[in-house]
């Protein structure tokens, strides 16, 4: 997100009720909470496919020397 999205987010909040503002505040923890867990979960759904490729021969032979 750009400075300039950040910045018009945070004037739009100046003049937003308090009701309003903490439904902003749940809003913005969930969308935290759901961005952190879709990554883990590709990171994790990815690990059974990528594995096939990282269990060869080939790859231990191509690390060996890092």
């Amino acid at each position: 997100m750009s400075t300039v999205t950040k910045n018009i987010i945070i004037e739009e909040l100046k003049s937003i009720p308090d009701e309003v503002a903490n439904e902003i505040l749940d809003f913005i923890k969930f969308l935290k909470i759901k961005t952190k867990t879709d990554k883990t979960e590709t990171h994790i759904a990815s690990m059974n496919s990528l594995s096939k490729d990282w269990e060869k021969p080939e790859e231990d032979e191509a690390w060996n020397d890092l």
